[in-house]
């Protein structure tokens, strides 16, 4: 029986030596593929970033006659990445005030500066928030062993607000001038260096745009079947075209179309999207109907860090359609003081205002609007603005008043009711709704205040719709039977009263 006891224990101990000796040889045969497959980058960071996604200012190089070793376009676009990538991780740095990230894309020596900052900043309760919207790099050097890069950077257009004890005490957009030295370590470039050379005040130009001889005299469009989801799988061309033939029969002259921003793609607009929205201008060219487009439709961020996206956004959409003749004018956004309470005034005025100009960059040719919902916002950046348009469900005895004091503030400018209507509902949910007598007779009455206050105009809308997505107005039954009866022509197709107002005539 001793026998026995041990040469189990011996059996034990050499079975626990030899699992002990593989989990060794597979640990180090691990190790040893990892090293030489080559480590996965996202792995081996603190934080991802995918720049793609996150952080896309426009990056406009010079062309390269740099010193040194000449440099192939893998090497610069590696460079571009993780040097854009640090601007990012800084910014978030100094909004978080947390050195998250910092290790990853500065070397020792760079990180000393921004450690420093953002800990005089944690003590007096300081915060800031930036983005960089522009940069204009020239590579001035790179090494023969590939290892090092010196950069500078000019007119880059960096703008910042600075917070003390949560309340803003500095809002700038200023143009500076960086000398940056990259060091290659671990596989991605660090920075070493990171000086600020110059700085100045930046002021983007604000040419205003020719509104002579614009006449709006329309309606917000969508289809019958697909109302908030125009350009999705139920897009029909030959819908499209037989509804403007009816808006342009009935007097009409424009619509209002709607840039879904995450439907489109956001950052990276999708080409079958842009395609639809294409044809819906040919549309509209093809019935003499002009279009004023609503660039950010179901967009509500608006955080410093969102803007170079919202920025790419615009420019692919605005690019794609800004030579077609049938667009007349761009609307920023729909409603955004709608927004005011649950992201700050002052954060929706920044992002409109910087859109404004971005805007403007890119087409110079077409006039710009904001979609308020009230006439108490219209006067917000009206200096900015060529057209003022404004939406107005109000009771209809104080939209007289309502014109006139707008004229009395904003005197050189057109105004458009861009949103106006009445629902003819009037049911279980609503029993003291209006009917569709009282639709005609309500339009009536706007069309006689729009021809004496000579208002251009765009109505809401053709159609009554038979689904209204709970992103528009919620869940609740009483406002979404509501909203399904707005249209000029019921849900059957049959003209409502109201439609002999349509155009005023």
């Amino acid at each position: 029986m001793v026998g026995l006891n041990k040469n189990i224990l011996r059996t034990i101990l050499i079975a626990s030596y030899i699992m002990i000796i593989a989990l060794i040889i597979s640990g180090v045969s691990a190790l040893f593929g990892y090293l030489n497959t080559g480590a996965d980058r996202s792995a081996m960071l603190h934080t991802e970033i995918k720049k793609v996604e996150q952080y896309l200012p426009d990056m406009i190089w010079s062309p390269l006659t740099n010193e040194g070793r000449p440099i192939d376009e893998e090497n610069l676009n590696a460079i571009e990445n993780d040097y854009l990538d640090a601007w990012y991780v800084k910014h978030v740095a100094y909004k978080t005030n947390t050195t998250k990230g910092i290790k990853d894309y500065y070397t020792d020596n760079a990180r000393t500066n921004l450690y420093n900052f953002i800990e005089d900043n944690t003590a007096k309760n300081v915060t800031v928030e930036s983005t960089t919207l522009a940069h204009h790099p020239t590579l001035e050097f790179f090494s023969e062993d590939g290892q090092l890069v010196v950069i500078t950077d000019r007119d880059v257009v960096e703008y910042k607000r600075v917070f003390k004890d949560k309340q803003l005490v500095l809002e700038t957009t200023e143009m500076s001038t960086y000398k940056i030295i990259m060091l290659l370590e671990d596989g991605f470039w660090r920075i070493r260096h990171f000086v600020k050379m110059a700085t100045e005040a930046y002021q983007a130009e604000n040419n205003a745009v020719a509104t002579n001889g614009l006449n709006i005299k329309g309606i917000n469009y969508y289809p019958q079947a697909s109302p908030w989801d125009m350009y999705g799988d139920n897009f029909s061309k030959d819908t499209i075209a037989r509804d403007f033939k009816i808006i342009k029969e009935a007097g009409l002259t424009s619509v209002r179309l709607f840039v879904p921003y995450e439907d489109f793609g956001k950052a990276e607009v999708r080409p079958d999207k842009l395609e639809k929205l294409k044809q819906t201008l040919d549309a509209a060219e093809a019935n003499n109907l002009d279009a004023v487009i609503t660039l950010f439709d179901f967009y509500g961020d608006y955080s410093v860090l969102d803007w170079t996206l919202n920025m790419r956004h615009a420019e692919i959409v605005i690019n794609a359609v800004k030579d077609h003749k049938a667009l007349i004018a761009w609307d920023i956004k729909n409603e955004p003081n709608l927004d005011f309470d649950s992201r700050g005034k002052s954060n929706v005025v920044s992002w409109l205002e910087n859109m404004i100009h971005h805007v403007k960059s890119i087409d110079a040719a077409h006039p710009i609007t904001i979609g308020w919902s009230n006439t108490q916002s219209a006067t917000i950046l009206k200096d900015q603005l060529d057209l003022i348009s404004f939406h107005y469900y109000e009771d209809l005895q104080g939209l007289d008043a309502a014109v006139k004091a707008m004229r009395k503030d904003i005197p050189n400018k057109p105004l458009v009711l861009q949103e106006f209507g009445m629902s003819s509902y009037s049911g279980f949910w609503k029993p003291f709704g209006s009917s569709t007598e009282d639709q005609a007779n309500y339009h009536k009455k706007v069309q006689e205040i729009i021809a004496n206050n000579d208002l251009q105009f765009m109505s809401w809308t053709l159609y009554d719709f038979t689904e209204i997505p709970k992103e528009v107005v919620g869940r609740l039954p009483w406002r979404k039977n509501a909203q399904k009866h707005f249209g000029f022509i019921n849900a059957e197709g049959e003209k409502k009263e109201s439609f002999k107002y349509i155009s005023g005539q």
